[in-house]
């Protein structure tokens, strides 16, 4: 075999192997990702009653109509931008300070143990999580308001009120999370280089501006991922809604995804297929703008 025949069928099995290595996966995101958005996307064109028969009645976009006409699905879409902007912010905010406190030196002792707390919630069963949170949050014989009262402050109404359901619940929703986005972060800073921020301190720079002009600009790959990743992640926010608030109080933490699931519930297939998918295009619209922003900064 010639050099050049022999070099093409070379290619020709590596890409191969490739292929076949990643046939499996490719085939279980079409059956149990794509699939079944496609029947999602289906069935909300479909009248509610007929939607799981093999021939449905078709009502064209009438089920988006009546989506979209709905004060409940509008108050909770508003809802679900909101917390989702706060989410993302918290989140972020709190693993990227504590992504550039473990990679300091000031925590010469304990380091690898703090990370290893602030990483361990998010291999925790996210259900398990949100069931201990639940509880201590209780009003009455709950943790947080027994610590509260140990040291005179007034009571923590936590999951009980408005005012204060959705803050618990970001609460324990940034306890789950945050620790993955701060291991991006720490993997960013791992690979950063440091002779920039020496120059920057020959120079005469302080810490705040090491930090901005040198650190943050460094950081920005991680910053888009962790952006990209958590706007997907709390738009859809759905299982500490369902453990710690079922939607309360006075539909304050009724996001899309829980008001979907309570329309499915009700055998409203059509309905809540609909505010899937109008959920779903949000989700992939913000996705891309996160990730568009990201890169026009890196420009």
């Amino acid at each position: 075999m010639s050099g050049p025949r022999r070099n093409a069928f070379a290619a020709w099995r590596a890409e191969g192997v490739f292929y076949l290595l990643v046939l499996p996966f490719a085939v279980l995101t079409v059956l149990f990702g794509l699939w079944p958005i496609l029947l999602s996307v289906q069935v909300s064109f479909t009248a509610s009653a007929s939607a799981l028969r093999p021939d449905p009645q078709w009502v064209g976009f009438a089920n988006y109509a009546a989506v979209l006409g709905d004060e409940l699905f509008r108050a909770s879409l508003w809802r679900t931008l909101a917390y989702t902007v706060l989410a993302v912010a918290a989140n972020l905010a709190f693993a990227l300070a504590a992504a550039l406190l473990l990679d300091s030196k000031l925590l010469p002792r304990g380091n690898m143990a703090l990370r290893l707390a602030l990483f361990l919630p998010v291999v925790t069963p996210d259900v398990a999580g949100y069931v201990v949170w639940r509880w201590l949050f209780d009003h009455s014989f709950g943790a947080v308001n027994a610590a509260l009262d140990l040291v005179g402050l007034p009571p923590f109404a936590g999951l009980t009120s408005v005012a204060t359901a959705t803050p618990a619940i970001l609460i324990a929703e940034l306890w789950h999370h945050a620790g993955f986005y701060m291991v991006i972060f720490l993997a960013n800073l791992a690979i950063r280089d440091p002779a920039l921020e020496e120059a920057a301190k020959v120079d005469g720079a302080g810490a705040w501006a090491r930090l901005r002009h040198v650190i943050l600009p460094q950081l920005r790959p991680a910053i888009v991922i962790n952006l990209v990743y958590a706007t997907i992640q709390f738009l859809k926010t759905f299982t500490v809604v369902v453990v710690m608030t079922k939607g309360g109080p006075a539909e304050s933490t009724t996001f899309v995804s829980y008001l979907a699931y309570q329309y499915f519930d009700q055998a409203r297939y059509g309905e809540a297929t609909a505010m899937a998918t109008i959920l779903f295009a949000v989700v992939i619209v913000l996705s891309l703008l996160a990730y568009a922003l990201g890169e026009r900064g890196r420009a």
